[in-house]
């Protein structure tokens, strides 16, 4: 993922931001004591971007990388929508346990950017409904010149969404971000909807590290600089989640991408051998051989 991309990242400051208390109405009772609900994986599953992570006579990416995760941002969708027959046999490839993220397709947030989509939508989602219960949350990335000029496109995207399908956003123009009492307004409409806020942790654009969540679930995209600093933010980002676990946080999505991707198995790996040590679970990871869902 080269958003973001610097060309020297140990001239950034990656302190996160300090962390606002997660709002009580975004907590059903008492949830600190349900069970914690999480996702972590990589976005692609691809030989030719995960270069050394398959063992020689592989026949199956997805097969292979589903045994060793326990999900994937599935970003190929939005480059093409798939049809219900490819969501079926990507289905059928995994185990019961591994849930798939779905980009929306860019035939309807940037080509079309969000007007008179709803056709688009509506066939997407049904695709979409093969995954069945392995479906976890589809998001919508909007182009970097949607700006808060076009929120009146979002908010009736948002309205026209098929109901029984979880959504989040992402924004990046920095015009959301710059502006205290618009991007309120943005993340109150979120919150209003049941929409979860995306949060994204990238070297060029410590803007979009905003830290606010608007449903009781956190959906992190972090993007690696293939730095050694890499590691220190991942446990950085622990300590926040702990804080949330805390406070009532139900659900965590946490994806890993990297500038050159070859190394985001490995940040993965890292990230939820730790996560299983501080709360007690049981996320699968490469190495682990009786992978469970929680």
């Amino acid at each position: 993922m080269k958003f973001g991309k610097v060309e020297d990242p140990s001239l950034i400051d990656f302190t996160l931001p300090p962390v606002p208390p997660l709002k009580s109405s975004l907590i059903n009772g008492n949830e600190q004591n349900n069970p914690f609900e999480v996702f972590v994986g990589c976005a692609k599953w691809n030989k030719t971007d995960l270069k050394g992570f398959y063992p020689k006579g592989t026949k199956d990416e997805l097969v292979y990388y589903a045994k060793q995760f326990n999900s994937i941002e599935l970003n190929a969708t939005f480059y093409s929508a798939p049809s219900k027959d490819q969501v079926a046999k990507w289905k059928e490839k995994t185990p019961a346990y591994f849930k798939f993220f779905p980009k929306i397709p860019q035939s309807i947030s940037h080509y079309s950017r969000l007007l008179n989509v709803y056709d688009k939508v509506l066939s997407f989602t049904d695709a979409l409904s093969f995954f069945e219960e392995q479906l976890g949350m589809v998001f919508l990335q909007v182009h970097d010149n949607f700006k808060p000029k076009d929120f009146d496109r979002l908010k009736a995207f948002i309205g026209d969404f098929p109901k029984g399908y979880p959504l989040a956003v992402e924004v990046r123009n920095k015009e959301w971000f710059n502006n205290e009492e618009l991007f309120h307004d943005y993340c109150s409409f979120l919150e209003q909807n049941n929409v979860t806020n995306i949060i994204v942790d990238t070297a060029g654009r410590r803007d979009m590290l905003h830290m606010k969540l608007t449903t009781n679930t956190a959906f992190v995209r972090y993007v690696g600089a293939n730095h050694p600093s890499d590691y220190q933010r991942l446990d950085d980002w622990l300590n926040v989640i702990v804080q949330w676990r805390k406070e009532g946080l139900q659900k965590l999505y946490f994806f890993i991408h990297q500038n050159i991707e070859l190394e985001s198995p490995l940040l993965a790996t890292y990230f939820i051998q730790k996560l299983n040590k501080i709360f007690d679970l049981d996320i699968p990871y490469p190495g682990n051989d009786n992978p469970t869902l929680f």
